[in-house]
């Protein structure tokens, strides 16, 4: 039974010493489900009532770029 415990624990340290080499040489920040998705193109994948003020945030710029956008092709 000590065996199996054991082996389990290194494999899990292992495992969380290459995902911190990983994260060291990339220095990209770990994100969630709906941070990490929006790289990938989509939108919203989580069921959040109210997003974060960080994603208002990029909303809001998001919204003044586009609005921009408009204002020029108008002109």
């Amino acid at each position: 039974m000590a065996d199996v415990f054991l082996i389990t624990f290194f494999l899990m340290l292992f495992v969380i010493i290459i995902m911190a080499v990983g994260y060291i040489f990339q220095r990209k920040t770990i994100t969630g489900s709906c941070g990490g998705l929006t790289t990938l193109g989509i939108k919203k994948a989580c069921d959040c009532d109210e997003p974060c003020e960080k994603r208002k945030q990029k909303m809001r710029k998001e919204a003044a770029r586009n609005q921009l956008e408009i204002n020029i092709k108008q002109q």
